[in-house]
């Protein structure tokens, strides 16, 4: 009877997977800007999730949960490569070489536009108007209130606009991270 209900489970964790695989990986995609390394958050946080099967399945909202899942892989993959980069500035800086910032891009698309907001503000901007989830399940997603979801996204579509430059409007922004979901990475 044992090995029915294993193969129950199993067939239900597959379903989930063949459903929100993809999505999972383009919003990580979203948030780190990298396409390996978001097929590597994803499959981590699938694999996170099978472990604990039996009480994701039991979650009022478990994509939800798997998104949050997803980015807090990201924002701590962000913050090891963030530290990785002080290590090698620290590291070239001690050699007195010096070198202009390899990070500060050229604002020229949403892509890097997007990398240059906070990650609440990304993540709120990215859910909203790339995978085009309500305010109610980004705010489940990132474990916060509707109103802090319904803010960070203002905020972040406005720095946007800031960081695009003169004649950038918000409509344009908004188009344009929602041509993500369309076209899925690139």
């Amino acid at each position: 009877m044992g090995r029915v209900v294993d193969d129950a489970i199993a067939a239900e964790f597959h379903e989930f997977f063949e459903r929100y695989y993809a999505e999972l990986s383009r919003l990580a995609y979203l948030l780190t800007g990298d396409a390996d390394t978001a097929d590597d958050l994803a499959s981590d946080a699938l694999l996170a999730l099978w472990h604990r099967w039996d009480r994701v399945r039991a979650a009022d909202h478990p994509v939800a949960y798997a998104r949050g899942v997803v980015a807090n892989l990201a924002r701590s993959q962000i913050r090891s490569a963030v530290r990785e980069r002080r290590r090698v500035s620290l590291f070239w800086s001690q050699r007195g070489e010096r070198f202009d910032d390899p990070d500060v891009p050229a604002v020229v698309d949403v892509r890097a536009a997007l990398r240059r907001l906070p990650f609440r503000k990304r993540a709120c901007v990215v859910l909203r108007y790339a995978l085009d989830i309500s305010e109610r399940d980004t705010a489940l997603t990132l474990g916060i209130s509707v109103g802090t979801v319904k803010s960070q996204s203002s905020r972040g579509m406005a720095e946007l606009e800031r960081l695009l430059g003169p004649g950038t409007t918000t409509e344009g922004v908004r188009a344009t991270v929602a041509s993500e979901r369309a076209e899925g990475r690139s």
